[in-house]
């Protein structure tokens, strides 16, 4: 298990990962050819706040925590409605069903911390099954809410399809908000972010956080390093889990859009 990093792991860390803010004499960290330069720096922004050198260093022995991410189960509208953040809408038959058989998946991983969940319906059914599953309080996490998707929710996918917009969701979305709520550049800010917060309250543990397709597709893809513009070719089928160990470095992604089989050989590495 790797408890921390190397010095140069660390540099590589702190200037290709986060953004430099202004340092002694005014310098700042710039673009050279597509990389950020290294600058003597009073700290780091990230996520709104200063990071500082003590910071960053109590950051960089912490344990890793492994984050099993979860869609929640089908629902009647699955594939042919788009909900976004409509209320009122539970899982089917099927759902309920599916939810059964994730949560006794997870139950058999020892050492689950914490459950937590989107606040919509359809999230919280799954997160409160797989919760009494590892005999857990469920825990309501608004960041791991639905994109806001605004004027269009409930909008028939097939008419979604005839939009001019939706070659633009799938092929550039991260140029592209949706009409009255949220750009996809915000839903993946939203998510990682919260997802970090989790894995520091849970530092060394294991955790589950049950979502939405499209928050936890851009959440893999800032994982995997990927640009937004390819989160689309990532497939997040419903209770379906996907798991990553964020480790100080880097994290490492174990498995994406796991439907059935055993979970146990998931562990922090």
């Amino acid at each position: 298990m790797e408890e921390g990093c190397s010095n140069a792991n660390a540099r590589i860390l702190a200037w290709s990962t986060w953004t430099c803010i202004r340092g002694v004499g005014g310098q700042r960290a710039g673009a050279v050819r597509g990389r950020l330069t290294p600058v003597r720096s009073n700290g780091m922004l990230v996520n709104g706040s200063i990071m500082t050198k003590a910071r960053l260093n109590t950051m960089l022995q912490r344990k890793p925590t492994l984050g099993l991410l979860g869609r929640h189960g089908q629902t009647p509208t699955t594939g042919a409605i788009l909900p976004g953040r409509a209320s009122g809408l539970y899982l089917g038959d099927a759902g309920r069903r599916q939810a059964d058989a994730v949560a006794q998946r997870i139950a058999r991983i020892p050492s689950v911390a914490a459950v937590y969940t989107s606040p919509l319906e359809r999230a919280r059914e799954t997160a409160a099954v797989i919760a009494r599953a590892c005999r857990l309080t469920l825990r309501v996490d608004h960041g791991l809410n639905e994109c806001d998707i605004g004027e269009w929710t409930g909008l028939p996918i097939k008419r979604a399809r005839r939009k001019p917009e939706w070659q633009l969701v799938q092929r550039h979305p991260s140029g592209f908000r949706f009409p009255g709520g949220e750009s996809c550049t915000e839903v993946q800010a939203r998510i990682t972010t919260a997802i970090a917060r989790l894995v520091e309250q849970h530092s060394g543990k294991t955790i589950v956080a049950v979502s939405h397709a499209d928050p936890i597709k851009t959440v893999i893809a800032h994982a995997l390093g990927l640009h937004l513009d390819l989160f689309q070719r990532i497939a997040v089928a419903p209770a379906s889990i996907t798991a990553i160990v964020y480790r100080p470095d880097a994290p490492l992604v174990l498995t994406v859009n796991s439907m059935d089989g055993d979970l146990t050989w998931l562990q922090i590495r």
